[in-house]
């Protein structure tokens, strides 16, 4: 085997995520995969990845390869359609993680538009409340909010998106308007928690100052929705995405606690693993969701 072939087969591999998969989608056994796999690290000399039953997973050497290995391929991919003349068509599979709340209210609907946009590419969508490792797991793209968390990924911006704090008019009613962020320490507050972020723990900044709040409440998830549900019930003061709460501010049944301050914000963006050029069908993907949240956001 070559060594393109070679890459492209590793590369399939780790976004099947199982020999069994990746022989089922190559229309072969699983032992001939494994057998190919160890052709592969005998020919380098090195192990690519860790077996066991269950699973695999990337050795440092087999990361290297996998990460290079997308350069390569997408720049023999470019330089193959310089030549034809075109660009390759949005065809094939891409693996897609988000977040369970986001994901299901807002990723979902957009992906049904796009199937019917883009026939030919066939879409996995993964949601989960863990982060997701894009290398290890396979994912062509996941979308994610706030900062980038590792270096060797590419963001792309969906939409520009803010954190605000808000509570019902019953529960403000109730417990009083706080006009400090220290104030937050005497109410009911109810958290999500978040992988990425220290649990309870709010940054507030107005001008130059900037304030740290732990908070504390009797309500915690996992699950944006359900805070929000309690929000709405008067259960506490909530940190939510601007996006998910906007309705419910326009409609008065939540409002805005602490305007003058503001909190970190939580773009919305389309994360890869590799800084090459996007495959056709990532960067159809990337576009699509670009003009969906545009629009949706007029509405």
């Amino acid at each position: 085997m070559d060594g393109f072939s070679d890459l492209r087969f590793f590369a399939l591999l780790m976004k099947e995520g199982s020999l069994a998969a990746a022989a089922q989608q190559m229309g072969i056994t699983p032992p001939a995969v494994s057998r190919r796999l160890a052709q592969l690290e005998h020919r380098l000399g090195v192990r690519l990845l860790h077996r066991t039953t269950r699973r695999i997973s990337l050795t440092p050497e087999g990361e290297t390869y996998l990460l290079d290995g997308a350069r390569i391929l997408g720049d023999l991919e470019a330089l193959e359609r310089t030549v034809a003349g075109a660009r390759s068509l949005p065809r094939g599979l891409i693996k897609l993680a988000a977040t369970l709340g986001f994901g299901r209210v807002h990723i979902a609907p957009a992906l049904s538009t796009f199937a019917r946009a883009y026939p030919e590419v066939e879409v996995q969508l993964h949601l989960t409340d863990r982060p997701v490792n894009l290398v290890e797991q396979g994912f062509d793209a996941a979308v994610r909010f706030g900062d980038l968390p590792d270096s060797r990924l590419t963001a792309r911006r969906l939409l520009a998106n803010q954190r605000v704090l808000c509570a019902s008019p019953a529960y403000l009613e109730r417990a009083g308007d706080p006009t400090q962020p220290a104030d937050l320490l005497g109410h009911q507050c109810i958290v999500i928690r978040e992988s990425d972020e220290i649990y309870g723990t709010w940054h507030l900044r107005q001008g130059d100052q900037q304030q740290t709040v732990k908070v504390r409440g009797m309500l915690s998830t996992n699950d944006g929705e359900a805070a929000t549900h309690w929000a709405l019930e008067g259960h506490g003061v909530l940190l939510r995405s601007e996006w998910d709460v906007a309705r419910h501010l326009q409609s008065g049944h939540l409002q805005r606690v602490l305007p003058a301050w503001t909190l970190p914000p939580a773009d919305v963006t389309l994360v890869y693993p590799s800084k090459s050029d996007l495959s056709a069908k990532t960067r159809a993907l990337a576009d699509f969701l670009k003009a969906w949240f545009e629009e949706e956001r007029r509405h």
